[in-house]
Parts: C-alpha cells; sequence; structure tokens
C-alpha cells in the first residue's frame, strides 16, 4: 500500500507502508492494504507509520485523508515538531 503525507509547502512522507493510523475527527483510524475507499477529515493528532515491525510517527495539524485502491493520500494543513 502506498503512503503520500502532503503539506501545502511540502511532500513530507512518500513510500509503500504495511498500515497507517490517522487522527480522525471521530477517533483514530487504521488503514490496511485492500481497506474500503473513504474520504475523511482529520484533527490534530499522530499520523503513525508502520513498515512491517518498523514505526514512525508524524504530528499532523489537521487535514484530509483519502483511501483509493491502495493508496492513501493524507493532505495536512502542516506538520508539527516532535
Amino acid at each position: 500500500m502506498k503512503l503520500s503525507i502532503i503539506t501545502p509547502d511540502k511532500s513530507v512522507y512518500e513510500g509503500e507502508v504495511t498500515s497507517v493510523t490517522v487522527p480522525g475527527t471521530l477517533g483514530s483510524f487504521e488503514v490496511l492494504e485492500n481497506h474500503a475507499p473513504i474520504i475523511s477529515t482529520l484533527d490534530d493528532g499522530k499520523v503513525i507509520i508502520r513498515k512491517h515491525k518498523e514505526e514512525e510517527v508524524i504530528r499532523i495539524k489537521g487535514g484530509v485523508v483519502e483511501v483509493i485502491r491502495n493508496n492513501v493520500t493524507v493532505l495536512a494543513e502542516a506538520v508539527l515538531d516532535a
């Protein structure tokens, strides 16, 4: 599954992932391979990126996520410092 995290300024992340957890406005949710198509708004919070046993966290300031045909695109307002 391919993940892209983009802000108005730059591309923050692009690569193959096993799963990704995003901070939806109604609660965090995880996207796995072959997830149903979805568009959702995002709150400020952590995007947790998993590649096999590795995990990376990127904190975002709101935005939207689109999932379609194993492509996950996070359009974030900004990326926050850790």
